[in-house]
């Protein structure tokens, strides 16, 4: 596996810095912590061949590690609740701006089982008929009523494995 460049660091940097500005989030202003994230997406991405969360332990397999490809579906429920997401790569507008301190998040993806088969005996219990179905974007929740996901988000840009079967 080749080493991580300081270069494509510095540019996913950046590209991720101004995509989070135009979507209204904030990356962590700590520059070397944000850095050394973002050398572990780009090390994940080499070893596995997407941006897993460097804090989190991927599996290799792609579809069983969709919830922690960065942005995670965890980052907005962990920004609105603690001000931070897991890893503290994205951070509220208070903490960016100091009124809040970064503390330690809670891990919620063992929560995603449980919660999946609540929704799945919600949805079997309020059967409704649709001409097609209703995807969401499991990273912005973004909706749409198609025969499929859209390929790419056309809100955060997640790619069409991120979405799920909503209704």
């Amino acid at each position: 596996m080749s080493e991580v460049k300081s270069e494509e660091i510095e540019n996913l940097y950046k590209k991720l810095d101004s995509e989070a500005e135009s979507f209204g989030y904030h990356l962590n202003s700590d520059i070397d912590m944000t850095k050394d994230l973002i050398k572990g997406l780009l090390v994940n991405e080499k070893r596995y061949g997407y941006l897993a969360c460097p804090c989190r332990l991927a599996t290799g397999e792609k579809s069983r590690d969709l919830d922690i490809i960065c942005p995670c579906d965890y980052r907005d429920d962990d920004l609105n609740e603690y001000g931070s997401c897991y890893c503290a790569l994205y951070v509220s507008k208070d903490i960016l701006n100091g009124k809040k301190k970064l503390g330690s998040i809670p891990e919620r993806r063992h929560q995603k089982d449980e919660k999946r088969q609540i929704k799945e005996k919600s949805i079997k219990n309020n059967i409704i008929s649709l001409s097609k179905p209703v995807w969401r974007c499991k990273v912005c929740g973004y909706l749409c009523g198609k025969d499929s996901p859209p390929e790419v988000c056309p809100i955060c840009k997640a790619k069409k494995e991120r979405f799920e079967i909503f209704i």
